[in-house]
């Protein structure tokens, strides 16, 4: 038997004043997707703001269904609009943020794997990382430079191409 091993990296930020302003930026206006949100069932609202390469910002928050798998996530709504409207753009960063309507949200919320796995299908697309900017409604904030941050074992088109 071996042993494998895999290590994820995620750097801490105590407030929103130690990012740059393209990041706080980015995180203000996924805050801005969580007024957006619609989540009549869970009171849990989610909302995202991606850029993309040329600088163009998307926002999506989280949408509910009493059917819950017709619900999309506010990362998917966010990552697939900007897959419809710019197709040839990759996407740089993305900012996630969440509110509770019966308590407060002190730490950050990681993406379901869907949206995980939905991300990744544009790294994979573009051949380049995804910087994630995460946060609950206050408290500390995780950056991750890369999606395999989150899922080191995460099914890649390369697993189909092999012979």
């Amino acid at each position: 038997m071996k042993e494998i091993k895999r290590e994820s990296l995620l750097h801490e930020y105590a407030s929103i004043d130690e990012l740059s302003s393209a990041d706080r930026e980015l995180l203000q206006l996924a805050k801005e997707a969580v007024e957006t949100s619609y989540a009549p069932y869970s009171k849990f609202h989610v909302g995202c703001a991606l850029r993309l390469q040329n600088g163009v910002v998307i926002k999506g928050s989280n949408q509910e269904n009493i059917a819950y798998p017709s619900g999309l996530c506010a990362e998917r709504v966010a990552i697939f609009s900007a897959g419809a409207t710019y197709p040839n753009q990759p996407v740089t960063t993305m900012a996630i943020t969440v509110k509770a309507e019966e308590y407060e949200v002190k730490e950050p919320i990681m993406s379901c794997g869907a949206c995980l796995q939905s991300m990744s299908e544009y790294e994979i697309k573009f051949k380049q990382p995804i910087r994630v900017i995460l946060q609950g409604e206050t408290g500390v904030i995780y950056v991750a430079n890369g999606l395999r941050t989150f899922m080191p074992y995460m099914f890649w088109v390369d697993e189909l191409k092999r012979k």
